[in-house]
């Protein structure tokens, strides 16, 4: 799919949803409304954006701990999300699953988990299943740099270029995996290299760059639908805050200067300049945008303020094992 002057606008308007989200969960996490962990991913929008925007509503997705933009980019209810984090019974789990475990099946969110390199074997499982009912679908399946280093990130990959599964892996490579930096943690710049072990393509891109992570993800996909197999991308970025919301300050082991250095490259700043710059929207317009990614996430967390807690007797539903 080409990237037309409507994509771009609606790629921009999805990044600043997921900003004003994540912003704002992160001021209700520390008014003590959410409980439980929240890792965020300010910072990381274009990846979520310019991926998803590549996808048709059947896809597939598979996230991990750092999930909210992908869930939101694939067209999740942010009121049912917002629901999930206050612990409603209106959220997506009933409030049972909380940041780390949103799913929507009918939307093709097939969940995230907070298993370091968990989603992937299952993104893998999700492409057999297309290939096997030769439905078309494709899989994105979004892990960190850490995630990377894991047998089943190998063992994945491997089974997927063995049987060319419509998988395209995207490692959301933000330098850091909690706080031991990526050049502590592995011998390689770029774990894009890996792909060649598998005989797939890996291709690194600007993940800040939301036009490019399309760009790069849309050829992937297209190759995977086609049945030309899998493809590893690696989108460089970086979280402007820490691991999770309860971790240490990141001066701890970032200094300011690289912070500094990667807020200048803001993904929603750059898209903005270049709406701008193309006159592909005016400031009004994007005043206009902004406002309504404001309202709309006010609007979830009044719904999930005003919504029921769980009852007592729900703690006993939706499990496997009742001893």
């Amino acid at each position: 799919m080409p990237l037309s002057q409507e994509l771009l606008r609606q790629i921009h308007r999805t990044m600043l949803r997921i900003r004003e989200f994540e912003e704002r969960i992160r001021q209700e996490y520390r008014r003590g409304s959410i409980y439980g962990m929240l890792h965020l991913s300010v910072g990381e929008e274009a990846v979520a954006a310019g991926s998803c925007a590549t996808l048709r509503s059947e896809d597939f997705i598979v996230s991990n701990h750092r999930g909210h933009g992908h869930c939101i980019a694939k067209g999740g209810d942010i009121r049912l999300m917002m629901a999930e984090l206050f612990g409603k019974d209106t959220g997506y789990c009933r409030g049972k699953g909380g940041s780390m475990h949103i799913a929507d099946l009918a939307l093709g969110i097939i969940g995230a988990n907070g298993i370091v390199g968990g989603g992937i074997p299952i993104a893998t499982g999700c492409g057999l299943s297309s290939l096997l009912r030769r439905s078309g679908q494709v899989t994105l399946c979004f892990f960190s740099d850490g995630a990377s280093n894991q047998g089943s990130f190998h063992e994945s990959l491997n089974m997927a270029s063995l049987w060319k599964l419509p998988v395209v892996y995207i490692c959301e490579n933000n330098l850091y995996a909690v706080s031991t930096r990526q050049d502590r943690a592995m011998a390689i710049a770029d774990i894009a290299v890996r792909a060649s072990g598998y005989g797939m393509p890996g291709v690194v891109v600007d993940g800040n760059d939301a036009a490019a992570v399309y760009e790069s993800v849309s050829a992937a996909v297209a190759r995977a639908r086609a049945g030309e197999g899998p493809t590893l991308i690696e989108a460089k970025t970086y979280r402007w805050y820490g691991h999770g919301e309860a971790d240490p300050p990141t001066t701890v082991y970032r200094t300011r200067e690289e912070e500094a250095a990667w807020r200048e490259k803001d993904p929603i700043l750059r898209m903005r300049r270049r709406l701008l710059a193309e006159r592909l929207a005016s400031e009004d317009e994007l005043a206009l945008w902004e406002s309504a990614a404001k309202a709309e996430i006010e609007e979830a967390i009044r719904f999930a303020r005003e919504s029921p807690e769980p009852a007592p007797s729900a703690a006993r539903e939706g499990v496997y094992c009742d001893a």
